[in-house]
C-alpha cells in the first residue's frame, strides 16, 4: 500500500487543519490506518487509529476530544480534522496502514506496515 498526506500548514493557536491521506496499491488488504506525529527532537508517537471495517475510532489521550479520525472505503482515504490546536501540536504527521491491527498494539509502529512521506503542521502561539 501507498500513502499520501496532505492538508499540512501553519495555523495560529485556536485554530484547525484537515489532514488527509490517500492509499494506493493493495488497499484492499488495509485492517486499519492512523496517524502518528513527530514534534522535533522527539520521537514519533501515535495520535489516533480508525479500522477499515466499522470505522471503530480510537484516539491519544492529547488529542481526544479536539481530533476527529474518518474514512471514506470508496476514496480510499482517511482523514485528521483537527480543532482547538495548540503550539504542543506542531510536529510532522505521518499517517499508517495495517495489514493485522489489533487494539492492544495500535501505538505501536511496528503495528503498521506503510508509511506515508508526512506533512508538517505548525501551530504558533
Amino acid at each position: 500500500v501507498q500513502l499520501q498526506a496532505s492538508g499540512g500548514g501553519l495555523v495560529q493557536a485556536g485554530g484547525s487543519l484537515r489532514l488527509s491521506c490517500k492509499a494506493s496499491g493493495r488497499a484492499d488488504s488495509t485492517d486499519a490506518m492512523a496517524w502518528f506525529r513527530q514534534a522535533p527532537g522527539k520521537g514519533r508517537i501515535f495520535v489516533a487509529a480508525i479500522t477499515w471495517n466499522g470505522g471503530r475510532a480510537f484516539y491519544a489521550d492529547s488529542v481526544e476530544g479536539r481530533f476527529t479520525i474518518s474514512r471514506n472505503s470508496a476514496k480510499n482515504t482517511v482523514d485528521l480534522q483537527m480543532n482547538g490546536l495548540t503550539p504542543e501540536d506542531t510536529a510532522v504527521y505521518y499517517c499508517a496502514a495495517s495489514r493485522r491491527f489489533e487494539i492492544a498494539a495500535m501505538t505501536w509502529r511496528t503495528t503498521y506496515d506503510s508509511w506515508g512521506q508526512g506533512t508538517q503542521v505548525t501551530v504558533s502561539s
